[in-house]
């Protein structure tokens, strides 16, 4: 039976007046944005749903800021999508789905790249990084640029962790008062917020791992040479990496996936081309049964002990054999990572400010230093330089005392580090805590870490490092270290997801004003 045409007219007019319903985004997956796409729901919708939330968050309410810009081209690049689906061409798991980068990595969108500094506030280079072309290839929308701590960290080692001048202070979804560590402390707060389903991060020594453990999340630093660096603003290029960050291992391998591959401007990503592969699909419970991994104890507090040993338990569970691994002294190895640090650091960045446009004034390091002087009221209003200071003084590649510095450390943390347990031990991985609970935001002070850290091996030796969430210690997040020779992205991502979907121990953030120690809070959840 038809209705009236005046009812049928009625209806009509109601529903275009009624406010679009919003989409539900939050905790969403890529797989569950796919399937509310495969049913009807637009790209364009679900993007606007994200900015929409990133608005009444970032600097509404909790105000988180993690965002350091959104995109002005991010409806059109979903409307894109949302085109491609109609005509039956889409492009794979990541097209239509919006992707958050942090705000060292260039992206071709109308928006600079910062690093979080002031130096950079015009650095507009409308060029992608070979790593955000490949997400563009993939169907990604680039929904926005993510804070991060300025300089990813490496201007001074009594820096605030989450802290830029451009983006302010990044604060934890899980304590508003609490560390979101760094130096991918945007990307890590915006996704455990559910700004996006996943972001892109960098790491150099700990800035994937640290902010996903300390936010709930999964982390993938890669081995180097498997994604390009190129229009990165840089700190290293032994240890610098760019790598994924999500709420779920298949997210992070999804978008793993679309971001290896060989770039002729990285030399170190030569073979990456041969290693480009879908990591999600061999993703499958049961990679553990039967699996020798070691296992590092290292000291910690007893409420994270309990919940390390949960974690433990459930490997066991799963059918792995555990095998109780010591760390190598490796003394000097801190000394040694810092001058290869410090040295790359003035040569690095001066190749990349010589591509920078003209309206950057700074083409060196030096010229960072004085700049940071000149504004010191906005730029260094809780802490200083010095790491910035002593790399100017360093005498460049070709120093005797860097290049011993650089073969001591790779020696160290590789050949007789991770692959010295490995062997010694003969086990496939070892794991760890990643590292200790989210401590007080300090601006006074600076970073207040406490407990251990898993990310100097791996990071320094180049080597993957997976971070899964493991529970809760006083109501914040803590994580599951998955650590492997060269190239074992998959093996790591296998143990990680079959660990993850046993233990289910990730919980979803509440933005309290301060840490949830209450009864109940010091256990895995």
């Amino acid at each position: 039976m038809h209705k009236p045409a005046i009812v049928t007219a009625l209806l009509l007019a109601a529903s275009l007046a009624a406010p679009a319903r919003a989409q539900k985004v939050e905790e969403a997956s890529i797989a569950d944005l796919q399937a509310m796409m495969a049913k009807g729901t637009s790209s364009e919708a679900i993007t606007r749903a994200y900015l929409a939330r990133i608005a009444a968050m970032d600097r509404k309410g909790p105000a988180l800021r993690a965002i350091i810009a959104t995109n002005p081209d991010a409806i059109a690049q979903a409307r894109a999508a949302d085109a491609r689906r109609r005509a039956g061409k889409p492009l794979g798991p990541l097209d239509g789905v919006p992707v958050l980068v942090k705000d060292n990595i260039e992206t071709a969108d109308p928006m600079p790249t910062t690093a979080g500094s002031l130096a950079l506030k015009d650095n507009l280079t409308r060029r992608d990084a070979p790593v955000v072309a490949r997400l563009r290839a993939a169907g990604a929308v680039i929904l926005g640029k993510a804070n991060l701590s300025e300089w990813a960290n490496i201007r001074s080692s009594r820096s605030n962790s989450g802290w830029s001048a451009v983006g302010g202070q990044v604060r934890n979804p899980y304590a508003l008062d609490r560390t979101p560590c760094g130096s991918s402390s945007g990307s890590g707060a915006a996704v455990a917020a559910s700004f996006a389903a996943v972001a892109l991060g960098t790491e150099t020594d700990g800035s994937v791992v640290c902010p996903s453990s300390i936010n709930g999340l999964v982390g993938l630093k890669p081995t180097i040479g498997m994604v390009s660096r190129t229009h990165v603003v840089p700190i290293s290029h032994s240890q610098d990496t760019p790598g994924p960050m999500a709420r779920s291992v298949r997210d992070a391998a999804t978008l793993f996936s679309a971001m290896v591959g060989s770039d002729p401007a990285d030399a170190a990503t030569q073979g990456a081309d041969a290693r480009a592969r879908d990591y999600a699909a061999a993703l499958a419970p049961g990679a553990l049964k039967g699996m020798r991994i070691g296992v590092l104890r290292p000291q910690m507090t007893e409420a994270q002990a309990r919940v390390y040993d949960a974690a433990l338990a459930v490997l066991k569970s799963r059918g792995a054999e555990l095998v109780d691994v010591e760390a190598p002294a490796a003394p000097g190895l801190g000394e040694a990572e810092f001058q290869v640090l410090i040295t790359e650091l003035k040569a690095d960045m001066a190749s990349y400010l010589a591509t920078a446009p003209a309206a950057v004034k700074a083409r060196s390091l030096d010229d960072l230093i004085a700049f940071n002087r000149a504004n010191a009221a906005a730029e260094m209003p809780y802490f200083g330089q010095e790491t910035f200071e002593a790399a100017a003084k360093t005498k460049g590649l070709d120093d005797w005392e860097y290049r011993g510095a650089r073969a001591k450390s790779q020696r160290l943390a590789g050949a007789e580090g991770i692959d010295a347990m490995l062997a010694k031990a003969r086990v496939s991985l070892i794991v760890a805590p990643t590292t200790g609970p989210a401590w007080l935001i300090e601006p006074v002070y600076g970073d207040q870490g406490q407990g251990p850290s898993a990310s100097r091996l791996p990071a320094v030796s180049g080597y993957p490092h997976l971070t899964v969430p493991m529970g809760l210690v006083r109501g914040l997040p803590v994580g599951l270290s998955f650590i492997g020779p060269a190239f074992s992205e998959a093996l790591l991502l296998s143990a990680g997801y079959d660990y993850e979907q046993a233990a289910r121990a990730r919980v979803a953030p509440r933005y309290l004003p301060s840490a949830d120690i209450g009864p109940g809070q010091d256990g895995a959840r």
